[in-house]
């Protein structure tokens, strides 16, 4: 592993999807929750200790080695939201081709075979890492970095808010982040003995019920 690998794994330029989704966050400032540079830090922080917990549990589980295919499961049981479900497939889907292009590896083929219309995308992120040579705290960080990097771009979009606004309330996360990721790391250890019950299943009922809003919308800028 080089860290150079992580650094093209985690560049939001990777041709993984994401910029076509705000991660909630047109749902929120459409109801008013995020105005602006302070609310969308709130946001951010909301997403991180929830199912920016449990994404990067799943992702280093599955750097790990964890069965891929029981984490898939796992991440459909976390996920209530059918909305939720569909764009985590979506975007699993476009990184896996991502993957196996840049990190050919047997295990992406064999996970692309099983899911063809795509895995979750922490877990198919966690098998990236392990195919890039990456490990579980690569892994973690990767994904819960995307987790609030992903709405404070489409803020900046929504809102016309300054990027500097945005980046500012990412770095004032980051000491969470680092904290979010060892947790996620530790529970990722257990969950190679304990299976994948180990893994945290904390809940955002308003990413839920916004996500399920969101997908009714005639016109929207992203796609969740």
């Amino acid at each position: 592993m080089t860290r150079a690998t992580l650094l093209v794994l985690a560049d939001g330029r990777f041709p993984a999807g994401g910029h076509a989704h705000s991660g909630g966050a047109e749902a929120a400032v459409k109801a008013g929750r995020i105005t602006g540079g302070a609310s969308l830090e709130e946001f951010c922080r909301g997403r991180l200790h929830t199912s920016g917990a449990v994404s990067a549990a799943l992702a280093a589980a599955a750097a790990l080695g964890v069965d891929p295919v029981a984490l898939d499961a796992g991440a459909d049981a976390r996920t209530p939201s059918a909305a939720l479900r569909v764009a985590a497939r979506k975007l699993g889907r476009q990184l896996m081709r991502a993957a196996r292009a840049t990190w050919p590896h047997p295990e992406l083929d064999a996970l692309a075979a099983r899911f063809p219309k795509g895995a979750h995308q922490p877990v198919v992120l966690g098998l990236t890492a392990r195919a890039a040579g990456l490990g579980p705290e690569d892994a973690a960080y990767c994904s819960a970095y995307e987790g609030i990097s992903g709405p404070a771009t489409a803020v900046v979009r929504l809102l016309s808010l300054d990027p500097f606004d945005a980046t500012g309330a990412l770095a004032r996360l980051a000491p969470e982040l680092d904290r979010v990721v060892a947790d996620a790391v530790d529970a990722a250890g257990r969950a190679v003995d304990l299976g994948v019950d180990a893994l945290p299943a904390a809940s955002a009922p308003l990413l839920e019920i916004g996500a399920e809003a969101h997908a009714a919308w005639p016109v929207r800028l992203f796609a969740s």
